[in-house]
């Protein structure tokens, strides 16, 4: 059985090692993004380039797309040139877009008149989970059409699972959301205190990861925020939108977040003042900030 053939829009900090995937794993792709580098490095791989949404999803049996938010999938999907257009009966459409879980549904509505599918499968792991196709891939949506889209997500990330119906998936990566930014708020409150006290900041990342405070956060971003380095891998600008994503989300099924709300007001904190381009653990240097400790490389 000859396998599908894939569009892929939107080749950004994660979607082009996605795609780079896809290639390697033997897929025929057609791409299509804004920015022409990232088109061209497929390309160069033997990806086809679409010159539209339109274009991509004529010339596909699913079509990926991986944007930074609910405006640019609405635009995307349905604006002028949008796949929309090119839908045809039997499209799998799959937004891997972190994205409100409302738009999720009134977009698959709307393609559903088309005769497409609809999968909503935001992903989490960041950059280096995107490079090293280790991703966890949260999924709402029919289950045939899952297991149909499934040998493309096992390409791309380490566990693929189904949660529920189409904005499912958008539900839980808002819960991951959530559990991000209060670890990373965690976590950058015990390096300040730890460094404010006198104590080597790498020492105390070394000895947190060996014991119950082990997490993601320590483990993949632990070292760079102690060496200020937070070139991005997932931005504080695009963890902002996700918050607000969440509190509109926790406001329409009355859900208190007490201490999302706290950290949400971090987040902000740091957009004003200019940081929304580094990468989230940046939040670090708001925390260092208000102990006034000297600002690291990065801000």
């Amino acid at each position: 059985m000859s396998k599908p053939k894939i569009g892929f829009i939107g080749l950004g900090i994660m979607g082009k090692p996605m795609a780079g995937h896809l290639i390697d794993a033997g897929y025929e792709l057609v791409v299509h993004n804004r920015n022409r580098d990232a088109v061209d490095e497929l390309v160069g791989k033997g990806a086809a380039e679409a010159y539209s949404g339109k274009e991509v999803a004529e010339q596909s049996d699913i079509l990926i797309t991986m944007l930074p938010d609910s405006p640019d999938v609405e635009s995307v999907v349905l604006g002028e040139g949008g796949i929309i257009e090119g839908a045809h009966d039997g499209l799998i459409f799959v937004d891997m877009s972190t994205i409100a879980p409302s738009v999720t549904t009134q977009v698959g509505e709307v393609l559903a008149k088309k005769g497409v599918q609809s999968l909503d499968a935001p992903v989490s792991g960041g950059d280096i989970g995107a490079q090293n196709a280790t991703l966890s891939i949260m999924v709402g949506g029919d289950e045939d059409t899952f297991n149909t889209v499934k040998p493309l997500f096992d390409v791309m990330g380490q566990s693929a699972i189904l949660c529920g119906p189409l904005g499912a998936g958008q539900t839980v990566k808002a819960c991951n959301q959530i559990l991000v930014a209060v670890t990373i708020a965690g976590v950058s409150e015990a390096l300040t205190m730890g460094t404010k006290a006198g104590v080597d900041p790498i020492k105390v990342v070394q000895v947190l990861s060996g014991g119950l405070a082990r997490c993601g956060v320590l483990e993949n971003r632990g070292e760079r925020m102690v060496n200020g380095d937070f070139d991005p891998g997932f931005r504080i600008r695009l963890h902002y939108k996700d918050l607000n994503i969440i509190q509109k989300t926790s406001n329409d099924f009355g859900v208190p977040l007490p201490v999302t709300s706290e950290v949400f007001e971090l987040f902000k904190t740091a957009m004003v003042k200019g940081r929304g381009e580094l990468d989230h653990s940046g939040l670090l240097t708001i925390i260092e900030d208000m102990s006034n400790i000297q600002a690291r490389t990065g801000q």
